[in-house]
């Protein structure tokens, strides 16, 4: 007997795709009892009257599980609830400068949608504990899938170029504190590579450190591989993160990893990564120079990586999704039965 899914996606807006992406490989890992069906909401996720008629449509396509799959919680509210997982991937938008975005946020994208859902699964221990500030609810109610590594991301040796290394940068918005990095390199013989458009003020800190840069924007995902592929070591040393992919790419393509020691990224990291202070751009410039000048250190995070990535199989997170289900499942069976006999 097969299960009846359906994912709930948003429309998401240009170069908008990694959520999409993510669930598309997994559920292509799904076993074959499981019948998919994948609803796209009708509008993007902008304005009132087009979330509530996402909302609507949602609520007149749902399956015998129903699973948000992210950045449009507030469809859970139209959902069944007994029937019902949200995926929250962070709670970084709380951060939001205006108190009245914060409000409307904390409740149509957090409180709501959690109580309207059975389950909610977060990407990390760190979204978790970040989550049960703003929500009062049962913390078993909160599981933790990780996210996966895609298949794209395989392995890829390459002499480290300790002369004049390639330091790859993924992302450029505030919270990935590429300014402090751009301080610390000050004087190291090295290239940046950017993933993203960097700020005019980034900009501005490269050239007055002279930094060697590049940067390239809406990267496809082969093109990002290459980047990773094509770099020394990868420089991640964000200030906020809800999962922290990047360190898991730099792993699978077996490159070092310097990156922070607060938020989701010890986590991620494990043991393979120099961890160091984002706030603090000794720390930061110290962990660079020390994966640069120290062969052995360098590749003893590399043989960490081969190891730490395994925890992030698509196969293993595929079947706690799959097990989730199930879960689900049975228990809106069980409780069926019981309404029944009584």
């Amino acid at each position: 007997m097969s299960l009846k899914v359906t994912f709930f996606q948003r429309k998401p807006f240009e170069f908008q795709f990694s959520i999409e992406t993510l669930f598309h490989a997994l559920r292509k890992s799904l076993p074959a009892d499981i019948e998919q069906k994948v609803s796209i909401s009708k509008y993007e996720s902008k304005g009132l009257w087009k979330r509530l008629y996402n909302v609507w449509e949602a609520s007149r396509k749902q399956g015998e599980i129903n699973h948000v799959t992210g950045d449009v919680n507030y469809l859970a509210i139209g959902l069944k609830k007994y029937k019902t997982i949200l995926t929250i991937h962070d709670c970084g938008f709380m951060r939001h400068p205006s108190a009245l975005a914060r409000w409307l946020l904390k409740w149509f994208w957090l409180k709501l949608p959690v109580q309207a859902s059975e389950m909610v699964t977060v990407i990390s221990e760190t979204t978790k504990a970040d989550l049960l500030t703003y929500v009062n609810c049962d913390p078993a109610k909160i599981r933790v899938i990780p996210d996966f590594i895609s298949e794209a991301f395989q392995p890829a040796p390459k002499q480290f170029n300790q002369s004049k290394p390639v330091i790859l940068q993924v992302g450029v918005k505030p919270n990935k504190n590429v300014e402090r990095l751009v301080e610390a390199l000050q004087g190291i013989d090295c290239h940046l590579e950017i993933i993203g458009k960097p700020w005019p003020k980034t900009l501005e800190a490269l050239e007055k450190k002279q930094i060697s840069y590049h940067w390239q924007a809406n990267l496809t995902e082969e093109e990002v591989v290459e980047k990773y592929k094509e770099c020394d070591m990868l420089a991640f040393v964000s200030t906020l993160e809800g999962f922290g992919m990047p360190i898991i790419e730099a792993h699978t393509i077996e490159r070092p990893v310097v990156t922070s020691n607060l938020s989701s990224m010890p986590e991620v990291a494990g043991e393979a990564a120099c961890l160091v202070d984002p706030y603090d751009v000794s720390s930061i410039r110290q962990g660079v120079l020390k994966v640069i000048e120290e062969e052995t250190y360098r590749t003893s995070l590399i043989e960490k990586g081969r190891e730490n990535r395994k925890r992030f199989a698509k196969e293993k997170i595929a079947e706690q999704y799959y097990q989730l289900y199930q879960e689900i499942y049975a228990n809106h069976r069980k409780n069926k039965d019981r309404l029944i006999k009584v």
